[in-house]
């Protein structure tokens, strides 16, 4: 938010991180087509500064001081224990969330398609709001410098190892990673709202990034590994990630009272059929065997998909040509 003006732009935040407030006050300028000379925040801890209980004075730590030099910009905080310095900034956010509320109202819903389609009506309800302020925005912006030549990276690399369950731990969340890939060291470029997997420098995973405490664990990227272990499945640590509808779930329990000991490997093949044949396919099989009162063996889902094999390839047998090989004799002889 510009003080003078009142000018403002807002983001979807999912934390109070150095991510979020790359991504957001490079949107706002960018928005705005200027940069300030200096960046006022508040004393957050979490994105800004240095947490060193032997400093008396806390300082802002490198990586945010890398980013305000990007921009050449200074960086500032309000004193501490002195909210009011923030005083019209927040008065503006309590105006913004309003607004917000009404055209919610008048729009009749709160549902968007995605993210990109909640931050465009963000930005189009920020955009009526600067509409009534354009005279001072025009004073104001005629005081500020030119953008740089480009972004600051608004993600952070980070090194993760794969382990041999196939996830990677990465800022106090799990990820699943393809079974493939168990073993190596990857980089982790994370974004406020996604994860990019490079392995030398090539991108092998995308994930968007989760929020909260829950796993992100995908089936088909640990079922080879479970397949070969079946024994593993009845303490797998994310095993209830392993059922990804309720007519898998079912599925298991059926095969747990049909017969326990080979519960676990059967339901594993059943969920290797819905990784490599389609899940959707899978699910409706399923749920024909448990209305029909059946027990779903994979054997039987297998055969029911129809899967197609290619026809072989007919191969022209090679006959080789033994004068070549004379001719050879011949140049090594001379």
């Amino acid at each position: 938010m510009l003080p003078y003006s009142n000018w403002q732009r807002a983001s979807i935040c999912f934390s109070e991180s150095l991510v979020s407030l790359k991504t957001g006050v490079q949107a706002g300028f960018w928005g705005l087509g200027a940069v300030t000379a200096e960046l006022l925040t508040d004393n957050s801890s979490t994105a800004t500064h240095r947490i060193k209980r032997d400093e008396e004075e806390r300082t802002f730590n490198d990586a945010y001081k890398a980013f305000c030099r990007h921009l050449k910009i200074q960086p500032r905080t309000i004193n501490v224990e002195r909210p009011n310095e923030q005083g019209d900034v927040e008065s503006a956010h309590r105006h913004l969330i309003r607004r917000i509320k009404a055209h919610l109202a008048i729009r009749g819903s709160h549902d968007f398609p995605d993210q990109a389609a909640y931050q465009e009506f963000l930005d189009q309800v920020c955009a009526g709001a600067n509409s009534l302020r354009t005279a001072k925005v025009a004073e104001e912006i005629a005081r500020l410098r030119p953008l740089p030549a480009q972004r600051y990276p608004e993600s952070e690399q980070i090194g993760v190892n794969v382990t041999n369950g196939s996830t990677v731990r990465l800022k106090q969340q799990t990820y699943s990673v393809p079974s493939k890939l168990i073993g190596l060291k990857l980089d982790a470029q994370v974004s406020e709202h996604q994860v990019r997997f490079t392995y030398e420098g090539h991108e092998v995973c995308q994930l968007p990034r989760m929020q909260g405490t829950k796993p992100q664990i995908d089936y088909r990227h640990v079922i080879t590994w479970l397949v070969r272990k079946p024994g593993a499945f009845r303490g797998y640590l994310y095993r209830e990630e392993m059922f990804p509808t309720v007519v898998f779930r079912q599925t298991y329990d059926r095969l747990c009272a049909a017969e326990d000991r080979s519960a676990d490997a059967q339901y594993l093949l059943l969920l290797e059929l819905a990784a490599n044949h389609g899940e959707s396919e899978v699910a409706d099989l399923l749920g024909a065997c448990l209305r029909a009162g059946e027990v779903p063996r994979p054997e039987f889902i297998k055969a029911s998909l129809k899967i197609e094999r290619p026809a072989p390839t007919a191969l022209t047998p090679f006959v080789p040509d033994l004068k070549t090989y004379d001719s050879l004799l011949t140049e090594v002889s001379a």
